[in-house]
């Protein structure tokens, strides 16, 4: 499981240090790709984006919409590995989708990572009213 946060910027290049201890459970390779509807990009260990792949193959429905979503989606995907350094090159067309400029939010998303532009992650969680009735009607708490 991916849990916590961590606030940084890209470099001049559009790279990304992932932080050390989401490297170490994404693997030596993983994927980054885009989330939608949410707006961010998302870092998948191997093993978990081999899952997503094997639902989509299994998808019942294989119509137009999904044509174009998967075609989409894999547009915007890349096989990815961190340098030396820690750090992984976001290309500019992933980074544009994101509204990504240079001050990014990690957040570990159980079995994932979300990479935020921080201006986007700030509006996206600035209300959060709706969560305690949101958890209480999953059975959380």
């Amino acid at each position: 499981m991916f849990t916590g946060s961590a606030e940084h910027s890209l470099d001049d290049k559009g790279r990304l240090v992932v932080p050390s201890r989401f490297r170490e459970r994404l693997g030596a390779g993983f994927y980054l790709s885009i989330d939608e509807p949410d707006g961010c990009l998302v870092l998948y260990p191997a093993a978990t984006w081999n899952d997503v792949c094997a639902k989509l193959q299994a998808a019942p429905v294989k119509d137009a919409r999904f044509r174009t979503f998967v075609r989409r989606l894999f547009a915007h995907t890349e096989e990815v590995s961190c340098d030396p350094q820690g750090r992984v090159g976001v290309p500019a067309a992933l980074r544009t989708w994101a509204g990504i400029g240079k001050d990014v939010v990690s957040i570990g998303s159980m079995t994932r990572v979300e990479v935020w532009a921080k201006e986007r992650y700030d509006r996206h969680v600035a209300d959060p009213t709706e969560l305690p009735d949101f958890t209480s009607e999953l059975g959380l708490f």
